[in-house]
């Protein structure tokens, strides 16, 4: 697992899958476009949602919880990144949401 920026995902995610694992409150003020929502707590129950041959860049609100989860995957097999900042640096860059 590694750490990369708002603009190493930027460029990434047409290619990557994106996973935002925040709550329901709180992807209702947008999302990265594209992204697939599953919230750290039901990630367990619901890996089968996530390619585990395509490399994963994990999101949240500040980037704490995209770090333990993108470790967790890791050592699942997954390839996995953390986005430095989290949505929290995305907005703030102007970056697209939805």
């Amino acid at each position: 697992m590694s750490e990369i920026s708002i603009t190493e995902a930027d460029q990434r995610r047409a290619t990557e899958q994106v996973l935002d694992v925040r709550e329901h409150s709180e992807v209702a003020s947008g999302m990265i476009p594209g992204v697939i929502h599953i919230p750290m707590g039901q990630l367990g129950q619901r890996l089968n949602e996530l390619d585990a041959q395509t490399p994963i860049i994990v999101v949240c609100r500040s980037g704490n919880r995209s770090a333990i989860t993108a470790e967790a995957l890791t050592s699942a097999g997954y390839r996995a990144d953390t986005m430095a900042g989290g949505m929290i640096a995305w907005t703030r860059a102007g970056l697209p949401t939805t």
